[in-house]
């Protein structure tokens, strides 16, 4: 069979299960409440009047970066800013990546040597499964999300399968991407602590929204120096892409000259970097500072409002929130009602999620209104109301007798 048919075949199984994904462009009049642009500086004015500011302080800058950062795409702009963000999130040292998927695959598939284990948690970012299949680690075993005891037991298995001296390595995040609960850090250090163990914490989605000046869970934690390495992504609440790993200084030294996606990949483009450099001087500022008060409160505000059974409303006091309605085609006919209502979310279905924990994903943004959160919340009242109406209806029916 030519090729062609059979992708059309594979696309074609994809699209019966109901799984097919395309592009989409969001509506530009629709409220946003899908995107991770947790403090709406993607569309905040200030931010923009920085970045042309300083964009316009280069008499010629150049339009792209020309190549890797082992080649032509490194500069002393890019060093600067790899010495701030690691001063900033408290590390040694700090090494940009041209993505976070990048960062990951590239730490994952380089760090962990011959006859190393690598435990991840079992809802960790698909980066790091990608990082880990082109690992040299002898054994990689998951925990269940979020529990303790059950990372503990795993330890315990992991080490009778390794020899002594050999590293284990702990993937987690620091905030989940699709339940916005909150890893037990602090139980998590004290569980590996006897093991030869590092931990990797992915900050992605608490970059900015969490600590001091948005410099994550981590440093909120204190828990700098119990941390092997972090990720800080900035294409989400800092509102430009790229991502830098962040920990001792012999690790960046290493990940230089062995991390493929660093190595074979173009650099972020100067303007780029200024992007990330005007990002942090506004996260850091005044107007971040009032931007993340202004967070929590419309995440309260949603929470406190919305009136859902305790099981299907997830337990997330972050920006992510999530409406479990278990069934595909229920997550991604409740997403549509909302659409429809003029509001941006989206259905996560299995398999990104598992069965049964289908849902619409919720993200509120600092530059939401009131409003807009109340809203959403009686779009989705109204949704469920119509339901239990038309469930009371079907079992009222009177089933007539056969004569």
């Amino acid at each position: 069979m030519p090729l062609l048919e059979q992708l059309e075949l594979i696309l074609e199984r994809r699209k019966r299960r109901d799984l097919l994904r395309s592009l989409v462009v969001a509506s530009p009049s629709s409220v946003d409440f899908s995107s991770n642009d947790f403090l709406g500086l993607a569309r905040n004015k200030i931010l923009q009047k920085t970045y042309l500011k300083e964009l316009s302080s280069f008499p010629s800058p150049p339009l792209g970066s020309t190549g890797s950062r082992l080649l032509d795409g490194n500069s002393s702009y890019a060093e600067s800013l790899d010495k701030f963000i690691a001063e900033f999130h408290k590390a040694e040292s700090a090494l940009i990546f041209p993505s976070g998927f990048d960062a990951n695959v590239g730490f994952f598939s380089s760090v962990p040597q011959h006859g190393d284990a690598i435990i991840i948690d079992e809802f960790i970012h698909a980066s790091v499964h990608d990082g880990i299949r082109n690992s040299r680690a002898a054994v990689i075993e998951k925990f269940r999300h979020n529990d303790t005891k059950h990372l503990e037991k795993v330890l315990e298995d992991v080490v009778q399968k390794i020899e002594p001296q050999k590293n284990i390595f702990i993937a987690v995040e620091s905030l989940y991407s699709m339940d916005g609960d909150i890893a037990p850090l602090n139980e998590i250090v004290e569980v590996i602590k006897p093991f030869n163990s590092y931990l990797i914490v992915d900050e992605a989605h608490a970059t900015g929204v969490y600590g001091e000046q948005g410099r994550g869970i981590v440093c909120e934690m204190g828990l700098e120096r119990k941390v092997f390495a972090r990720l800080h992504t900035f294409g989400k609440a800092l509102a430009s892409n790229g991502a830098a790993i962040v920990g001792p200084k012999l690790l960046r030294s290493y990940l230089i000259n062995y991390a493929r996606p660093l190595i074979f990949s173009t650099f972020l483009s100067f303007n780029s970097l200024i992007a990330i450099d005007c990002s942090y001087k506004v996260m850091t500022g005044e107007v971040g500072n009032e931007l993340r008060k202004r967070l929590m409160k419309l995440i309260h505000l949603f929470r406190n409002n919305i009136d859902l059974p305790s099981d299907m409303l997830l337990p997330s006091d972050s920006a992510i929130q999530g409406i479990l309605i278990p069934g595909n085609d229920n997550a991604v006919k409740l997403s549509r009602v909302i659409q429809k209502a003029g509001y941006n979310v989206k259905p996560i279905r299995s398999p990104t999620v598992p069965v049964g924990k289908e849902r619409v994903r919720i993200c509120i943004h600092a530059d939401n209104t009131e409003n807009q959160i109340l809203g959403l919340i009686n779009v989705i009242k109204d949704y469920f109301e119509q339901q239990s109406i038309s469930e009371e209806m079907n079992s009222c029916q009177i089933v007539p007798s056969k004569l």
